[in-house]
């Protein structure tokens, strides 16, 4: 089993923090490794597919995000951890109307409940999508209802655990031929890695004290 470690509780920043910070994001490339920027660069020459999803911090006592395990016969990222969220519909007049949606859709979270504090930078998948990562905040008790569809599981992870950078590990694989870098975070026997903790990265960064603002 992987190694776990939580920081200090002093170190987990609390709702209006977290939203002075996404106000005061800097630029994508300020944020991102040599490697990071290359990736995104390359992924960028495609026509985007847009999609957002929801990073929910849930007020626990000690805070957590909310994630999925989708289910494997998924045409895209089948079997993996994410956020909830998909594709945007026509319908959809913004990221967070999309975010909002999705999580409805396929964790019956309502949308009442979630307080939106900001956005983090559009991150491009190797499946096509241009994704923005729409940071929300919620108070417990709440009540997810999976789509069986789409979610095997539903989780909460510590958001401690996702700030310690002791945690953020830069793996690689061949994919199509190439070398590929990618962030993963181990937590337990959960395997979060690719996008999702590519996000996760970014939003560590953008949180993380004496970020450029």
């Amino acid at each position: 089993m992987s190694r776990i470690v939580l920081p200090a509780r002093a170190a987990i920043p609390d709702r209006a923090a977290i939203a002075q910070r996404l106000a005061a994001a800097p630029r994508l490339e300020e944020l991102l490794t040599a490697d990071d920027v290359e990736r995104q660069q390359l992924l960028a020459a495609a026509p985007p597919k847009p999609a957002a999803v929801l990073l929910l911090v849930v007020n626990h006592a000690e805070p957590a995000v909310v994630f999925t395990q989708r289910t494997t016969h998924l045409p895209d990222h089948a079997g993996q951890i994410s956020f909830p969220g998909g594709r945007c519909d026509a319908e959809d007049c913004s990221p967070e109307e999309t975010a909002l949606r999705e999580a409805y859709e396929e964790i019956g979270l309502d949308p009442s409940r979630v307080q939106v504090l900001g956005r983090l930078p559009d991150y491009r998948t190797s499946t096509g999508y241009k994704v923005t990562p729409v940071v929300g905040w919620a108070e417990p008790p709440l009540e997810y209802h999976p789509d069986p569809h789409e979610v095997d599981d539903i989780f909460e992870v510590p958001l401690a655990f996702l700030l310690d950078t002791h945690n953020h590990r830069q793996e690689s694989a061949f994919h199509n031929g190439r070398l590929r870098k990618y962030w993963a975070m181990p937590f337990g026997e959960r395997f979060i890695w690719g996008a999702t903790a590519g996000m996760l990265v970014t939003f560590q960064r953008i949180l993380a004290p004496g970020a450029p603002a």
